[in-house]
């Protein structure tokens, strides 16, 4: 199963210069409970913007470069596989394990069709990007959770936490 996990402004603003525009530390504690122990999904640029390699979890990164290699990682390392198509990414997918989307822009456009839940954060304020997350057709999906975010010294953004699980052809509503 894909699932997207994504922390959005309020225009679906997802970073400015590979850079994510907010600092919400229970989002990424969030983040972190969620992924552990799961494999996740990414671009090059995204996966060039992590601070390391994350911990207990699996990293494929999908490019369009077909020399591309990780820098420190010796090939054949269990923990970071390459791919060079959404196409080998959906061939490669065992369907009874939980993957997670974690970007970038132009990758949770190309995997949203595929998906059938989505994590958000929703972050309710505008912000200068350069990258944006694909527009919801909410239609196609069903909240199954909503949870606010609790504002305080370190989380000083008015944000909420939405779980999204998509509609089967039968459940959606016209």
């Amino acid at each position: 199963m894909l699932s997207i996990i994504a922390a959005i402004g309020k225009n679906n603003e997802l970073g400015y210069k590979d850079k994510m525009p907010w600092h919400l530390p229970d989002d990424l504690k969030r983040f972190r409970r969620i992924t552990t122990g799961h494999t996740l999904i990414m671009g090059r640029k995204t996966f060039e913007s992590l601070p390391r390699i994350l911990p207990e979890r699996k990293h494929i990164v999908i490019t369009r470069n077909s020399s591309y290699k990780v820098k420190n990682i010796e090939d054949g390392d269990p923990q970071v596989l390459v791919i060079h198509s959404i196409e080998k990414l959906l061939e490669t997918l065992n369907p009874d394990e939980e993957y997670f989307v974690i970007g970038g822009g132009e990758i949770y456009r190309q995997l949203l069709p595929y998906s059938d839940k989505m994590y958000l954060t929703i972050i309710e304020k505008e912000f200068t990007a350069d990258t944006f997350f694909p527009e919801i057709d909410y239609e196609q999906w069903e909240i199954i959770e909503k949870e606010p975010g609790k504002e305080d010294e370190k989380n000083s953004l008015p944000y909420y936490w939405l779980t999204l699980r998509r509609r089967k052809a039968e459940e959606k509503e016209y």
